[in-house]
């Protein structure tokens, strides 16, 4: 939380204030979770949270928000916890339709996607699984919503442009053909993944392991997403990583994806 707290102030500092954050693994349950000290920094927090495991949550700034939108519970309205076609004990999605100033409604998802931890293992089967159920709920969403945001950890590199050695990473879990095939079954759908949508520096990424000085190295993956319904990838006007917070003690060893809409 010291760390979120700190990056938004940054950004806020530079004038680029983030009106909207999506966590995952919050690794606590929703009675925990320090609302205090985002509500202190300007923003209001909605979580569906889990002990020890995973836990998702929407974090949005009030001066960002229309007039209708006076407290959280008129902020995160069509509150959704979980996908409703997978019975799931794991907390890993949650979205709400967030009314900001001078736009149309955003439905934001901020979702958790499995790790899979091998391929072949159950934890991967499950992740398959989840990534199928989540294509079926996805498909429904966008009959009913125009504007639709899904960030989150994806815990999947597309392309081999996204892993800084394809050679080594061949066919492991994160990489692996069925799940890249997955996530093409996402843009399918429509969406368009935002940091696609502009020329990029080659070797950009969003995690590194912290073994092996590997942040030093660069040798790391982009597996945390912002895919945007085709709607709103026409107000895309950038997107970026922000490696920042991974240079800071103690750091996650992911860092944030922006993307900015007009």
């Amino acid at each position: 939380m010291p760390h979120l707290v700190q990056w938004l102030k940054h950004c806020e500092k530079e004038q680029k204030p983030i009106d909207a954050v999506c966590l995952q693994e919050l690794k606590l349950t929703d009675d925990k979770f320090p609302h205090q000290d985002l509500e202190e920094a300007g923003y209001w927090a909605v979580t569906a949270g889990q002990k020890t495991y995973n836990g998702v949550a929407l974090v949005v700034r009030r001066a960002a928000l229309a007039a209708t939108a006076t407290d959280p519970q008129t902020t995160f309205l069509s509150l959704q916890k979980n996908n409703p076609v997978f019975a799931d004990e794991q907390q890993r999605i949650i979205a709400a339709t967030i009314a900001f100033k001078g736009r149309a409604p955003v439905r934001l998802i901020s979702a958790y996607f499995p790790n899979g931890q091998a391929p072949g293992s159950d934890k991967f089967n499950y992740k398959l699984l989840w990534l199928s159920a989540l294509e079926e709920w996805l498909k429904a969403e966008l009959q009913k919503h125009e504007n639709i945001a899904l960030l989150g950890d994806y815990n999947i590199a597309p392309e081999d442009a996204d892993v800084h050695d394809p050679t080594a990473w061949l066919g492991q879990n994160l990489v692996s053909p069925p799940e890249r095939e997955a996530f093409k079954r996402l843009l399918e759908l429509g969406f368009q993944d935002a940091f696609r949508l502009f020329e990029q520096a080659p070797k950009t990424f969003t995690w590194w392991d912290y073994r092996m000085m590997a942040f030093r190295r660069n040798a790391g993956l982009r597996i945390d997403h912002i895919l945007l319904s085709a709607q709103l990838a026409k107000d895309c006007l950038a997107c970026e990583v922000d490696k920042l917070p991974r240079t800071w003690e103690q750091p996650s060893d992911h860092t944030p994806i922006i993307a900015t809409l007009s």
